[in-house]
């Protein structure tokens, strides 16, 4: 299971502010608290800083390095700052979020996953948008899939996001997801399944509870990997307890650790 913390994003007003006033000791914290929430990856995205967000990704990148020592999810729409973000990566593997089968994305995003030798988050879309059903998103995972490892890409460095939709604006918004991540376990057994929860209970109310209900459903059929808030201890503790109920725990070893440190909460 890989967990990518979310937090450092500067779509969320107080990152923004840490990062316009260079309050490095806010983002260093931050940093901090999702690894030893049990985060493996950072995600770290500056994108709403259209103007400067190279120079706020240079930064940014610098002033997780100096609180951990983690590998990052460098995550963007803007190819440069992905690049300028790369460049900078001390720790391990880097993933880029994201590529997808649109034409220009693709082939913007492709040099920078060979080059850095980057793990890659494939979106399940393509130039006519994001597929409403299982079947037409498979058609875009087979041919991400085909592309990708012809283009050298090992199988265990792709992460597809079947692409989370809220509910509110259609009934079967999860079950497509869930058909989705079943039917790529099946196929493409040598891959890893992402996704960020949240945007499943978009316009509801009591969010939180659907976001937890979700991320169960889809490790049942198969999710390996998550971009979450891991400081929020509830949901870490569904991560940990349905990874034991799965048979994906041996022994609930990781369960029993995670419980002794004091980090789950029923």
């Amino acid at each position: 299971m890989l967990i990518i913390g979310e937090l450092i994003n500067t779509s969320r007003k107080a990152v923004r502010e840490a990062v316009e006033t260079q309050n490095a000791e806010y983002i260093r914290q931050l940093a901090k608290a999702q690894i030893d929430a049990g985060a493996n990856y950072l995600d770290v995205n500056c994108g709403t800083m259209i103007f400067n967000e190279l120079e706020m990704m240079e930064w940014l990148v610098n002033t997780v390095q100096e609180a951990v020592e983690a590998p990052l999810c460098i995550d963007s729409p803007n190819p440069l700052a992905i690049e300028k973000g790369l460049s900078l990566v001390k720790y391990g593997q880097p993933l880029i979020n994201s590529i997808t089968a649109e034409v220009e994305r693709y082939q913007q995003i492709l040099p920078l996953v060979q080059k850095y030798k980057a793990k890659i988050v494939a979106l399940c879309m393509d130039d006519t948008g994001i597929p409403e059903t299982a079947e037409k998103r498979m058609r875009v995972v087979k041919n991400l899939y085909q592309s990708l490892t012809e283009a050298g890409i090992p199988e265990e460095d792709i992460y597809f996001d079947p692409l989370v939709t809220p509910v509110s604006t259609g009934d079967r918004a999860g079950v497509e997801v869930l058909e989705t991540l079943a039917r790529i376990s099946k196929e493409y057994p040598n891959v890893h399944k992402v996704c960020g929860l949240s945007n499943v209970s978009f316009g509801l109310p009591n969010r939180k509870v659907l976001n937890q209900l979700f991320l169960v459903q889809t490790m049942t059929m198969g999710m390996d990997s998550y971009i979450l808030d891991p400081l929020d201890r509830v949901m870490m503790g569904f991560v940990h307890g349905s990874q034991a109920l799965l048979g994906l725990d041996p022994y609930c070893g990781n369960y029993l650790s995670v419980h002794r440190q004091g980090l789950y909460q029923s």
